[in-house]
């Protein structure tokens, strides 16, 4: 009986490891979530959500986008010389922005406009080291199909910090339990992987050379000169809107914001994020295979558009009731803004996946060229608005057309038409 349910295809069980993963990693702090929101108030949320805005677009400089080539080479041994690059490289990255912070500490803090932000600066070289480190040995467990090591590993890191946070908030340390929290979790899991891969695979470092990698530098050298600038413009896109409510408004909506963007990226994160590990490596094989990924695309965009649809059919509809049911009736605002946000959300959901073609294809050029369109939708949507309802609109039918315009490039370079 289990065995006619499991499924058939490969890439449909590489899917539901990563799901199953996935899901159960993100069922974690969704599950704590109710009880964060009584714990921790908006702004404290705000204050995590600045910090983390800030980690994440300097965590795009962190390996020059090399990691992403981790999953084009012919040879495993030219791979795993691109991990090895990519981890040096976050090395540097992180020492140089520990300088930074050092020496412009208090100018930082008041551009950002929140004193709280001040002491946490110190802890941001580290979090960008750990991202770039994570992402590296992430992209190598997934080039050799292990699967079911990132599952495992994903629930690792969200069960460490749902606790750590839980602990934290119970303890009354406000902001600073959700922040310790994410460094600690980030931490475990980053080494947790780094061990495993050490243990299988150490024989493999025998293969790494400095010239190989001076030559692989060299090949691969459009993922910095044009994917590290598309990719910062796309994060700046996402993240600045936390940064500008902080500065402009208060940390109060940046928290409620925040909240709404990770209920509403869950069906992102869950399920948007396990087909994508599988169809770039499914779409690199088809498209060095065949010059295409056409059916492969089809088969993905398929299912992303049927369980999109019904998901954020019910979150449209329902999403002020749920927040103020769930989180309780303080993040009723929150739910204000995702019923405003959710047609932005359903088409990035989709969007997402496949605009990998991009990389695939090795379109970083073109890619760059279009990120700057998020950039001015955003700034756009800033300057003409005069509340944050306003804002939102703005941003959800400007984002909205940006994503129609990546689905299409993305099945252009697929040969799906």
């Amino acid at each position: 009986m289990l065995r006619q349910l499991k499924p058939k295809s490969e890439f449909s069980r590489h899917v539901l490891t990563l799901m199953t993963g996935t899901t159960i990693a993100q069922a974690i702090p969704i599950a704590i979530s109710p009880i964060l929101t009584r714990i921790y108030t908006p702004e404290d949320f705000g204050v995590f959500a600045l910090y983390m805005s800030i980690t994440s677009i300097l965590s795009v400089l962190a390996t020059g986008r090399y990691e992403l080539a981790i999953m084009l080479p012919k040879k495993d041994d030219d791979a795993l010389n691109i991990m090895i690059l990519s981890i040096i490289i976050s090395f540097f990255v992180s020492c140089f922005l520990f300088i930074i912070v050092f020496v412009f500490n208090d100018q930082i803090t008041y551009f950002l406009g929140n004193p709280k932000i001040s002491n946490w600066l110190y802890f941001i070289p580290m979090t960008v080291l750990l991202t770039g480190i994570y992402q590296s040995v992430n992209y190598w467990s997934n080039r050799k199909k292990q699967y079911q090591r990132l599952a495992i590993n994903k629930i690792l890191k969200s069960g460490t910090t749902a606790t750590t946070n839980l602990g934290m908030g119970l303890s009354g340390v406000g902001s600073s339990g959700l922040i310790l929290s994410q460094l600690i979790g980030q931490s475990i899991a980053t080494v947790m992987l780094c061990t495993v891969i050490w243990k299988e695979d150490k024989n493999w470092l025998k293969k790494v050379k400095k010239l190989k990698i001076f030559a692989l530098v060299k090949k691969y050298i459009k993922f910095p000169k044009y994917d590290v600038g598309a990719s910062l413009l796309n994060i700046l896109a996402h993240q600045l809107p936390n940064i500008f409510f902080n500065i402009i408004f208060n940390s109060s909506v940046s928290g409620y914001y925040y909240l709404t963007q990770r209920i509403l990226g869950l069906p992102i994160s869950i399920l948007g994020a396990a087909i994508l590990t599988v169809f770039r490596e499914q779409a690199s094989i088809d498209y060095k295979k065949f010059g295409n990924a056409k059916k492969i695309y089809i088969q993905t965009f398929k299912k992303l558009f049927i369980i999109g649809f019904f998901t954020f059919i019910l979150l449209y509809f329902f999403s002020v009731e749920l927040f103020v049911l769930v989180f309780g009736d303080k993040w009723n605002i929150a739910g204000e803004y995702a019923k405003i946000l959710t047609p932005l959300f359903f088409l990035k959901f989709i969007s997402n996946p496949l605009s990998f073609m991009l990389y695939i294809g090795e379109k970083q050029k073109l890619n760059l060229y279009s990120q700057f369109l998020f950039i001015i939708a955003l700034l756009y949507s800033f300057l003409v608005s005069s509340n944050i309802y306003e804002v939102l609109h703005n941003i959800t039918i400007f984002f909205c057309l940006i994503y129609i315009y990546y689905l299409y490039l993305s099945a252009k370079i697929a040969k799906v038409f």
